[in-house]
């Protein structure tokens, strides 16, 4: 079973990668609110709570991660013959077993650590719930991507108002301020936006597979990804224009990089996958909200 758990998180959801992405997701929306509402070094510290809530995404990422490959069972073994679970490699029992001992500790650890946040846990564990079940309409769902996608994309904000109310609870801060309602947002649009951009493909490249390509054409759906990248890049320049001005600058540039891109990709759709450049825009983007944070505990406004 060991074996057969490694070839599933080796290729499905790395372990050590994925840790590192629920420290960075909860510590990044944890600062952007300290920092915004003022709390600075002296005036907050990182302990088992914190450390609670990153262990949290991981392993709630992990649920979804695992939910999907169930779900998908039947359709991967048409369109992704050669994913762990439905070439053989790995049972079903194998992940289902291992997902629930995670969810245990993680549960365990929120009662511990994280008990005054419990609700907000439940919040976040009772919407994924819903997601696994497709929110008892599967055959409404299902088959429509836009209803998917509008029903199943929000787990994100949730995942994300999991840590403000954390952060706001233990340090007695303000609950509604446009830094609180920008932070909200402010990861659940880069998910969006990847996920319908993975979904648009060249004429060339359609195949039996779903995409938003083919429902609304190329270039319709790269528009709407467009329009959604602006909106993103306003809650960013939100959370940071208080904090750092280069970063301002930098996310300017970054945006208008992306912009030029879609534009290309409109133009000639042939010339790359739009998908692997939002990719790029994604990382440097984040990696500037990152930067930021840490160069203003360094060295205060700038």
């Amino acid at each position: 079973m060991l074996k057969r758990l490694h070839i599933y998180y080796k290729e499905r959801y790395p372990i050590i990668p994925r840790l590192i992405l629920g420290l960075i997701v909860f510590l990044e929306i944890h600062f952007i609110i300290l920092l915004n509402q003022g709390v600075t070094w002296g005036q907050f510290h990182i302990g088992m709570a914190e450390l609670t809530g990153a262990f949290t995404v991981f392993a709630f990422l992990l649920w979804l991660r695992v939910a999907d490959d169930l779900k998908d069972f039947e359709t991967d073994k048409k369109l992704f013959p050669d994913r762990p679970l439905p070439s053989g490699r790995v049972l079903k029992k194998d992940i289902v077993i291992s997902c629930i001992i995670v969810q245990a500790i993680t549960l365990a650890l929120n009662i511990i650590f994280m008990r005054e946040n419990l609700i907000f846990f439940a919040i976040l564990y009772f919407y994924g719930y819903l997601m696994s079940k497709w929110f008892f309409q599967k055959a409404k769902i299902q088959p429509s991507l836009p209803l998917a996608l509008v029903t199943h994309n929000p787990v994100q904000a949730i995942v994300n108002l999991y840590i403000i109310a954390f952060t706001i609870r233990k340090y007695n801060l303000n609950v509604f301020t446009l830094t609180n309602i920008m932070a909200l947002w402010t990861l659940y649009f880069p998910a969006l936006i990847w996920e319908i951009s993975r979904k648009i493909k060249a004429p060339k490249d359609e195949n039996d597979y779903t995409t938003y390509s083919k429902l609304f054409g190329y270039k319709k759906s790269t528009r709407f990804v467009l329009i959604l990248t602006l909106m993103d890049i306003c809650t960013n320049f939100i959370l940071v224009w208080n904090l750092n001005k280069i970063s301002v600058a930098v996310l300017g540039l970054l945006v208008s990089w992306m912009t030029f891109k879609f534009i290309q990709f409109i133009k000639n759709p042939d010339r790359f996958a739009i998908v692997s450049k939002v990719e790029l825009y994604t990382y440097l983007q984040e990696t500037t909200m990152l930067l930021t944070i840490v160069a203003f505990l360094i060295f205060g406004k700038i």
